[in-house]
């Protein structure tokens, strides 16, 4: 009898899928609400988690890199010491790690800078061709920013826009002041456009300046390699002259001596 009882529970288990395959196939109408219903499984995102449009995000609570890095500092720094002088010794390289990490530029800013930089020149010699060609300031600004594309064209968008909203000429080229080389762009369309002076020309010539510049800049850099390159060649060589080239003679002149 309990052999058969076992037999029929196994045979139940094992017709139970075929049973409700068939039900829901006889139900079309239940499964038809179920698959309208809104599922239930899924959690809610919380409101504290952002989600941005390139994907999720971290939380706003969760502590950037450099605090992180700072953290681990501290941590490290605490366990190495140890006790009550380990754990100021702890708060205090975690305070100088996160000053001195904040000082350091990211890859991405200096990556933008350089390339705003860099694009500067171009800039300045399109919005020149621009205004000979007649076309009003703000319309050459925005014409030139189209063409450009990169960080720069984004600070050049936002000076053509606020020219065409009636901005001032100061408030409209502030936005190209973080720019490197850019102040003397804006402070040559300020006075221009206070003087009514033609603005082609001088930025036909801040253009060759800015190339100027950038070449000089590259040969100091290279020069200034060469001289850096000169310390670790001199402290390689240094005690390798001493050891192959004094000390043999220093103990042969001891030998004889003695």
């Amino acid at each position: 009898m309990s052999r058969q009882l076992v037999v029929a529970a196994c045979l139940a288990v094992a017709a139970l899928p075929v049973v409700t395959a068939g039900g829901s196939e006889g139900r079309p109408v239940r499964r038809l609400r179920r698959l309208a219903r809104p599922s239930t499984t899924k959690r809610a995102r919380p409101t504290w988690w952002p989600v941005p449009a390139g994907g999720p995000a971290r939380p706003s609570w969760w502590p950037d890199r450099i605090r992180l890095g700072s953290g681990l500092a501290a941590v490290a720094t605490l366990v190495l010491v140890g006790g009550w002088p380990g754990l100021f010794a702890g708060v205090l390289a975690g305070v100088v790690a996160d000053r001195l990490l904040r000082r350091f530029e990211p890859r991405a800013a200096r990556a933008r800078r350089l390339r705003e930089a860099a694009d500067l020149p171009l800039a300045a010699d399109l919005l020149a061709a621009a205004l000979r060609a007649g076309a009003p300031v703000d319309r050459s600004v925005l014409a030139v920013a189209e063409a450009l594309g990169g960080p720069l064209a984004d600070r050049l968008g936002r000076v053509g826009r606020t020219l065409e909203l009636g901005g001032t000429a100061s408030e409209s080229w502030a936005h190209l002041h973080p720019v490197c080389g850019a102040e003397r762009l804006a402070a040559a369309a300020i006075r221009s456009s206070d003087s009514g002076a033609a603005l082609a020309g001088a930025l036909t010539r801040l253009a060759d300046d800015l190339r100027s510049d950038r070449a000089t800049a590259a040969e100091a850099a290279a020069r200034r390699a060469g001289v850096l390159i000169v310390l670790p060649l001199g402290l390689c060589f240094l005690p390798a002259f001493i050891l192959a080239g004094l000390v043999p003679v220093i103990v042969a002149v001891l030998g004889d001596v003695l």
